[in-house]
């Protein structure tokens, strides 16, 4: 579900977006200005280090240059680093898209940043012991 709020405490406008992968779900606001973004009430580069995890969720800033134009707050849970990391780019393309879908959209698109990633584990079937494609060894005589 995407839409445009306000704050109701500073009466600031955002735009709200969620992204999933695996079992991660970031919850993502946009807004306009040039502060630090955060994660969990951390600075993203603190919560996700590394030059690799950088360039994965400037990705649709990037995409879009408007990465000195907008921040975003993250609420994410569930899942790893990895999967909440793609989780939070795919919250903040979709974000993006709200904003302005005639210019930004195609971009986003061609790179995958608006499809969601739904592969996920598998679950657990009966009989195979214990894992869900294995089968049980039958008997040779």
């Amino acid at each position: 579900m995407i839409m445009t709020k306000v704050n109701k405490k500073s009466k600031k406008e955002y735009v709200f977006a969620v992204g999933k992968r695996k079992t991660a779900t970031a919850r993502v606001r946009l807004w306009k200005g040039n502060k630090e973004s955060l994660v969990n009430g951390q600075v993203i580069g603190k919560y996700f280090t590394g030059e690799t995890t950088r360039s994965i969720w400037q990705k649709p800033f990037t995409l879009t240059d408007t990465l000195s134009k907008y921040y975003i707050t993250v609420k994410v849970v569930g899942g790893g680093k990895k999967g909440q990391l793609q989780a939070v780019a795919h919250a903040t393309a979709k974000a993006l898209n709200t904003l302005d879908s005639k210019k930004w959209r195609a971009a986003l698109k061609k790179e995958g940043l608006l499809t969601r990633d739904s592969r996920i584990k598998e679950r657990r079937m009966v009989g195979t012991g214990g894992k869900s494609r294995r089968q049980k060894q039958s008997p040779k005589r």
